[in-house]
């Protein structure tokens, strides 16, 4: 206890920082994954074309490489922003790929006819994904797009080597200070666990409220 008790305040900034990282890049992924996963459904070919491209290239793509074009490519064409910002965008973006197909998983297990009902009663492309498809989607999605956020806050380690404040750069303040390599890093995990565990509650709520009955 005492690795935690004398170093709480520096345990409760990486905290922080993970749980901040962790909740920006998830909404960031969820924007992006549902804007994908509407380009990989719609019926203009460079819309599918595009959705295809960004999945194909991020979920093929090493996220410590990402994380290095982002926070080291962008500032060469004139993009100067927070390290924070920039470790977002890539876990926001990274991670939107596996969204988008987790959503897209989801519309392929509504019926066709009811999108061709829709469109027969005049509905647009738009109104039927929104009002027809996706509400019957999101209810089987729900555990995949769950496992995708617990593992995009494990991914956030992945920021402290970026200069960002996370929780697992604190075993370096730690080690130096000359603590107990294996306490340090148990305390990193009860951190992880305790936001890992949270999105899981969250999303066995939200199953057991509008998921599908198996």
């Amino acid at each position: 206890m005492n690795v935690l008790i004398d170093n709480f305040s520096l345990y409760a900034e990486g905290f922080l920082g993970t749980l901040e990282l962790t909740v920006y890049s998830s909404v960031l992924a969820l924007l992006l994954g549902f804007v994908m996963a509407s380009f990989r459904v719609a019926p203009v070919r460079s819309l599918r074309v595009f959705g295809t491209a960004w999945v194909t290239v991020l979920r093929n793509t090493p996220l410590t490489l990402l994380f290095f074009a982002v926070l080291l490519g962008l500032p060469r064409f004139g993009v100067v922003l927070p390290f924070e910002v920039f470790a977002v965008l890539a876990l926001g973006c990274y991670t939107s790929a596996f969204i988008c197909e987790a959503l897209r998983s989801g519309i392929n297990t509504v019926p066709t006819g009811q999108g061709e009902a829709a469109r027969s009663l005049g509905m647009s492309f738009t109104q039927t994904l929104n009002l027809v498809v996706l509400p019957q989607a999101f209810r089987s999605v729900i555990p995949p797009v769950g496992s995708t956020l617990i593992a995009l806050a494990k991914n956030s380690a992945i920021a402290g080597a970026f200069s960002v404040t996370e929780l697992l750069g604190t075993y370096r303040t730690l080690s130096e200070l000359g603590y107990n390599i294996v306490w340090t890093f148990v305390w990193i995990a009860v951190g992880y666990l305790i936001i890992t565990f949270a999105i899981s509650a969250l999303f066995n709520t939200l199953e057991k409220k509008w998921g599908v009955a198996r």
